[in-house]
């Protein structure tokens, strides 16, 4: 079978076991810090997938997409809901009532969002339903007049609250009566659990009933302050919103939206994605780079050989091509090898990260502090083909000096002392 010089050749510098021991060693360390760099820069990228990825689907699956509400309370939100349900971005719409306040119960305190919603109209919208924990309650079980409530894990274990318990909601207002100025509380039984693993939602959000918050907030029979949207593309929520608000002409409504609640979030996972790929790209590029003193040092081993090479015809370009050849067969190992190790390790990092915490009995990430507790990674085609690509480009670009300082090599000098 026909080869072409330079490919036989390069191969077999490649293969055969030089008489310099150390430039083997260099060749090897070569393929190995190549292969190590591809490998962290998979993996980092799918942790930051994965970030990226819980991010849209777990908090950005539990806060609304869009919101639209009233100055006043809106009266016919049905009619509203049936409206904006037409545009083709709106997947769901639900009502919703919001209050701020404090949860307490024997003697601890916890701030919290109370989203006063429609079990039934939920499930459209938001992922909640999925995250209750086992035997702990559910959405159906916010029944109207019973004065039922959800709470978070973290919540719950801050007040100390099981299923069934009674906790007291503090309402930042005061009733004025004749005993004088109280504020307004009311007491709520725990009908469910959930865990999301974000710490923002599990520790200050908990939902009621939209009837029993009416009720409390001493509004109309089937007023709400508001209704949420869920949209067939989350990153459109500002357009649409406009949109709707617009189309429905209604001076007394206000959009709201993701990206002014959570956009900072996202926008900064995002960046960090981007900024952490270039600056592991240079320890790709270091690795790379070390091809050239590899091949520097190769081709000062074989002055001889490419003298001879030279006397028997052959080129300055094949002479060059038989390095780079070299060089390139180096960093696609070290590509290949690097590559497959970091889609396998990206795909098993989380779950040997959470073996290592509980060996360890140490939590890496608190949902106190970040906004979920556990380490996520999403493998992507592209950007194990983006790594690759990049690894073999700068593998392929550091073989050029080298070869070029082979092709120069003149004969008679080289075998002068032959």
């Amino acid at each position: 079978m026909f080869r072409p010089l330079p490919f036989f050749i390069g191969l077999r510098y490649t293969r055969a076991k030089r008489r310099n021991l150390f430039v083997s060693f260099i060749s090897l360390t070569s393929i190995i810090g190549l292969a190590l760099g591809v490998l962290v820069m998979i993996v980092v990228l799918s942790v930051m997938n994965g970030f990226d990825r819980e991010m849209r689907t777990r908090v950005l699956g539990m806060v609304p997409h869009a919101t639209l509400e009233g100055s006043q309370p809106l009266k016919d939100w049905k009619q509203i809901a049936a409206r904006v349900a037409e545009h083709p971005q709106v997947l769901a719409v639900a009502p919703f009532t919001q209050m701020q306040g404090l949860l307490t119960n024997n003697g601890q305190v916890q701030k919290v969002l109370i989203n006063a919603i429609d079990p039934l109209e939920e499930r459209k919208v938001s992922i909640i339903g999925d995250f209750f924990l086992k035997d702990q309650g559910s959405l159906e079980a916010l029944e109207p007049g019973t004065f039922g409530i959800i709470v978070g894990d973290m919540a719950a274990k801050k007040l100390g609250l099981a299923l069934g318990d009674k906790v007291t909601f503090v309402a930042p207002e005061v009733a004025v009566t004749p005993a004088g100025m109280f504020p307004r509380m009311k007491r709520f039984s725990v009908v469910g659990i959930f865990h999301v693993g974000a710490g923002e939602i599990d520790g200050h959000v908990a939902m009621v009933h939209v009837q029993d918050a009416g009720r409390l907030l001493r509004l109309k029979q089937g007023e709400v302050q508001g209704v949420r949207l869920k949209l067939r593309d989350l990153f459109q929520a500002p357009q649409v919103t406009w949109q709707l608000v617009n189309e429905l002409r209604a001076d007394e409504l206000f959009a709201g939206d993701w990206t002014r609640s959570h956009g900072n979030l996202y926008q900064a996972i995002r960046m960090e994605k981007a900024m952490i790929g270039l600056l592991l790209l240079l320890i790709v590029a270091v690795a790379a780079f070390n091809i050239i003193s590899t091949l520097v040092m190769v081709v000062t081993d074989k002055q001889s050989d490419i003298a001879i090479l030279r006397t028997l015809g052959a080129t300055p370009r094949q002479i060059m091509l038989t390095f780079m050849v070299q060089g390139t067969v180096i960093g696609v190992v070290g590509t290949l090898i690097g590559g497959a190790l970091g889609v396998l390790a990206a795909l098993n990092v989380s779950a040997a990260i959470k073996w290592l915490e509980g060996a360890l009995g140490i939590q890496f990430l608190n949902a106190e502090v970040y906004f979920i507790d556990y380490l996520p990674s999403q493998v992507q085609l592209n950007d194990v083909l983006l790594v690759c690509g990049a690894a073999l480009i700068l593998s392929f670009l550091a073989t050029l000096y080298p070869a070029w300082r082979a092709a120069r090599i003149q004969p008679a000098e080289a075998l002068r002392y032959e």
